[in-house]
This record gives C-alpha cells, structure tokens and sequence, in this order.
C-alpha cells in the first residue's frame, strides 16, 4: 500500500478512533464527578445530574450513547465522525441543543494526529519492530489526547489515562533502544534521566516549592511520560522551550487585555504535549540548525 492511500486509511481510523475517545472523556468526567460526590469534595452539582447517567460506563461499551441534554438515544448515523456533527451544525438532532466542539476537535485531532505520525514518524517503517514500536506511538497518542482535552478543559490529568501513557512511554523508550540498535548503558540512562529531569523533575520542583498552587502534579507525572517517549535532554529542552513559547503566545495577549489575570488556572499539560511533538517530529532539524549556525 502506497503512502497516500495509507495515510487516507489511517485519517480515516483516527476519526473513528476521535468519536469513541470524545464519549471516553465524558465518561471520565462523569465518574470524576461521582468520585468527588461520595469523598465530599467539592464538585458541580449541575454538571453531575447532567452526566450521572453515563457514570456507571467507563469506556462507552456497557450502554449506547444518547444526547447529555435529553437522553435521547443516538443512532449510528448520529456518531458518524465529524459528518454527523456538520450535518446538524453542531446541534442534538433531536432536542436541538448545541452539543459543543469537543467532540468534533476530537475527531480531527485524532486524523491529524495519525496521518502526521505517519508522515513524521523518526525511526523508519524497515523491520516488523519498527512497525510495532509505530503501533505503541498511536497507542500513545490516543491516551495523550483524552489527557490534552481533558486537561484543557478541566484542568485536571485523570490517572485512569496517565498511568498506563507512562507504563506504554517506559515500553516505548526501551523499545526505540532496540530499534535503533543501541545499547542500555550509562550514556543512554544519563540522556534518559536527563530528559525527565527536564520534563518532569522542574515540575515536580514548582510543585514542592508552590506547594501545589502554581502547577499540579499531574503534570509532573506528564512529564514524567514525555521524557521517557523523547529520552534525551536535548529533545526535552526543545519541548520544555517550544511549550513554554506558546504558553506566551497564547497568555500575554490575555493578559494584557485584561481577559486573563495573574490567577487565572492555564493547563499546562495541552503545551508540554505540543512541545513534546514538536521535539519528536522536529527536534533533531531544529539542534542541526542551530550547531549549523553555531560553527
């Protein structure tokens, strides 16, 4: 199979993939709700009668998926990925309510994300390894993206997801090792230890120091996650900067309009996970710049 026409085949999986992960997040959010309930913390009432219906489910499969505003069961011609929601401009078929953006993000997040892995991919397609190692990315990447849209909207990192991105990230650092034919010596913890130093251990150092006010620790533990996947320092600077680059781009505006205060809560997670990309896909064009320029 040609490139282009994997690359359709792959757009195509990831949307279906985007419209099963958009129902995982509000499940994961309806079971975060009900958690939060029975420990007597504190927790939106409105949001909980809204979505207590879907709290017993995890992943979608033990009911079908109806319309969080009327309850109305959904056919399949209503979870069709992104055409469904086009096709009623973003509104219940039924009820006509507006059923938001995230869902059809979601869809086309998850495309993009698997067709520019295909095309970016670092480590070559030549052994049935390679392909297997490519396979445990997408894996990846589909947690990293209920993590990005959950954080982003609830500013909260659900260990349901990030538990196993951290144990399939170890999985995956060794096995870029064994790919690439290299060895697990000195050197190679080192640059590893050193890349979640980076994007991990600074977080971690915020957390203690603000005590919890300036950062969670869910992002130390993301960290954690997107040091093992780039394992090296390098890389990981490259992230840590790149996140750090759009945090600005995106906050000073707000700040200095007044939308956004000092206060304000940002995810941080959503930036380390674009610098991360941005390191995997591009660090190594970006370091040979730079040496280039440098000599």
């Amino acid at each position: 199979m040609d490139m282009i026409s994997l690359t359709v085949l792959l757009g195509l999986l990831g949307a279906a993939i985007g419209s099963f992960l958009g129902a995982t997040v509000w499940r994961l959010r309806a079971r975060q709700l009900s958690a939060d309930r029975l420990a007597g913390q504190t927790y939106s009432k409105q949001e909980y009668r809204q979505l207590q219906s879907i709290s017993r489910g995890m992943f979608g499969i033990s009911d079908r998926s109806h319309c969080l505003h009327c309850g109305r069961i959904l056919a399949w011609y209503d979870l069709l990925p992104i055409m469904s929601w086009a096709s009623t401009r973003g509104k219940c078929r039924y009820c006509h309510k507006s059923i938001g953006w995230l869902e059809p993000i979601i869809e086309i997040g998850t495309a993009l994300f698997f067709m520019m892995s295909l095309w970016l991919w670092p480590f070559g397609y030549g052994s049935g390894g390679l392909i297997a190692l490519f396979a445990v990315w997408l894996v990846i990447g589909i947690g990293l993206i209920v993590l990005f849209a959950y954080d982003a909207k609830w500013l909260l990192l659900p260990d349901t997801i990030m538990i196993p991105v951290i144990i399939l990230s170890a999985l995956f650092a060794g096995g870029v090792v064994i790919t690439q034919g290299g060895v697990f010596d000195l050197g190679w913890l080192g640059s590893l230890l050193g890349s979640v130093a980076i994007l991990s251990g600074i977080y971690w150092l915020l957390w203690v120091i603000s005590r919890g006010a300036w950062i969670g620790f869910g992002d130390v533990k993301l960290g954690l996650a997107l040091g093992l996947i780039l394992g090296e320092w390098q890389l990981a600077f490259i992230a840590l900067f790149v996140a750090n680059l759009v945090g600005c781009i995106i906050i000073l505006p707000g700040l200095l309009t007044g939308r956004l205060s000092r206060r304000t809560r940002v995810p941080f997670g959503p930036l380390l996970m674009i610098g991360m990309l941005t390191a995997l896909w591009w660090g190594n064009d970006i370091l040979a710049y730079f040496i280039g320029i440098s000599t």
